[in-house]
């Protein structure tokens, strides 16, 4: 099939890569455009535009698809149909209509949980037990097109953000070479989603990082790794014989069984158990100071001196 393929991050690379495999025809990548980055703020390119561009496909970043032309230019392509992996930019009806078979887009989660931005993210912290990927059919509304296929997995109790979005790419990488050959030959029918049961994943701010101790332990836990390895929850705990608090990221924890009658914060052993506000505990295995490197919790422990009894805020 000729295709055009519309997407930016890392998650959406391996799906390209798994279409070009399958043989279709790759008539143009869409990605946003290149951002200042590092000390020099070179722009960059996204992860998909890098990998296109070394692959020998036109690539092309505009800031907006709603222009006339830019319209124009893409109709003109003459597509089959257009694959959709969190390209990050609105597509107007214009060009959801241009294509043969319509526009198909590879979604992190079961649709209709956690439409929107941050959907693998969402599905830790609220402590979801299963997720997937789903091709949806695109329509003007957010993720609420119809559904061509679906593949699950389980969250594990040690999956964090980023292990949960790697499997996930590679589920969508099997799926999207499978459901546009369905959706071609007519073996997949999309199906409308439920009208019950929606959520949705809002974009990660400011406010969902910081630690609240005095919530549950699971919460915590659950927030530790639905933000981990990026951005990070933080908490303030301020060194002995120092004023000023310092922000640690918590990068991974588990939970325990740990029991205490302690304030929510307080450290209740020398293997970071913290307290939480249940009663719980949650115990941290990856932190990061500011301006250092990402550490174990026994590499963490050995260049600082955390007591028992200490308080995390």
């Amino acid at each position: 099939m000729r295709i055009a393929f519309m997407g930016s991050p890392d998650f959406s690379v391996p799906v390209l890569a798994a279409l070009v495999e399958a043989g279709h025809e790759i008539a143009c990548v869409y990605s946003q455009p290149p951002r200042p980055a590092g000390r020099g703020k070179k722009l960059r390119p996204t992860p998909v535009h890098a990998w296109a561009e070394d692959h020998g496909f036109e690539v092309r970043t505009p800031k907006s698809l709603k222009p006339a032309e830019e319209k124009a230019r893409f109709a003109a392509l003459d597509l089959d149909a257009a694959v959709v992996v969190a390209y990050g930019l609105i597509l107007p009806q214009a060009v959801l209509d241009a294509p043969r078979l319509g526009c198909l887009n590879m979604h992190a989660s079961l649709l209709p949980r956690w439409r929107g931005a941050a959907p693998i993210q969402r599905a830790i912290m609220a402590g979801d037990e299963m997720t997937g990927v789903q091709a949806m059919m695109m329509e003007a509304g957010l993720d609420t097109g119809p559904v061509l296929a679906s593949e699950e997995t389980r969250i594990f109790p040690f999956d964090t953000a980023g292990s949960l979005h790697d499997k996930l790419a590679d589920l969508a990488a099997d799926l999207a070479p499978r459901a546009l050959e369905g959706l071609a030959d007519g073996s997949l029918k999309p199906v409308p989603q439920a009208e019950d049961g929606v959520t949705y994943a809002s974009k990660i701010t400011a406010a969902d990082q910081r630690i609240d101790w005095s919530q549950p332990a699971h919460a915590v836990d659950c927030q530790i790794r639905g933000l981990s390895p990026f951005p990070g929850a933080w908490f303030h705990w301020t060194p002995a014989g120092e004023t000023e608090p310092l922000r640690i990221k918590a990068l991974s924890s588990r939970l325990t069984d740990e029991t205490h009658d302690q304030p929510p914060g307080t450290v209740l052993d020398d293997t970071l158990h913290v307290a939480c506000g249940d009663g719980g505990a949650v115990r941290l295995h990856a932190l990061q100071k500011p301006g250092s490197r990402a550490m174990e919790a026994d590499d963490f422990l050995r260049g600082n001196k955390v007591a028992k009894g200490t308080r995390f805020e």
